[in-house]
């Protein structure tokens, strides 16, 4: 079965760093596959922090955004008390939606921990459906 493979795009739109909590750590005492995803998201909402908002539920009244897929490639290990790099980069964008990527960075090491990619859709959350991306959102992400 081949792997799969994550390219991280040249531009890199926001960087934030996080500490490896003892949470994060799984049965061999290293990051778990599944905190990575949570990693990931912890870095999205510091990203959206810095362009205002407060969480990613309300972005425009009740549009906010869901994650329709995930993909992660483990590079290394990481351990508590490790600091990690989050870049983030954006691409793709659709009426609905956009595709987010992420490179999380031993810090003292330099060695990439993962590469991820999430695909974010609109969501009107009173309707219960899938909305357009809100224009203010879109101007502020691509500025």
């Amino acid at each position: 079965m081949p792997r799969l493979q994550l390219d991280f795009p040249a531009e890199v739109r926001f960087t934030c760093e996080l500490s490896v909590r003892a949470s994060d750590l799984n049965y061999g005492n290293h990051v778990g596959n599944d905190s990575i995803l949570t990693i990931m998201q912890e870095g999205r909402i510091q990203f959206y922090r810095s362009l205002g908002y407060q969480n990613e539920l309300h972005f425009e009244g009740q549009v906010g955004h869901l994650v329709a897929d995930s993909a992660i490639v483990y590079k290394t290990e990481a351990f508590l008390g490790d600091v990690l790099r989050i870049d983030i980069a954006i691409s793709d964008f659709n009426k609905y939606g956009f595709d987010m990527h992420y490179r999380l960075r031993n810090k003292a090491t330099g060695k990439d921990v993962a590469i991820g990619k999430t695909g974010m859709v609109f969501f009107d959350y009173e309707k219960r459906k899938v909305a357009s991306i809100p224009a203010g959102f879109l101007e502020k992400v691509k500025s």
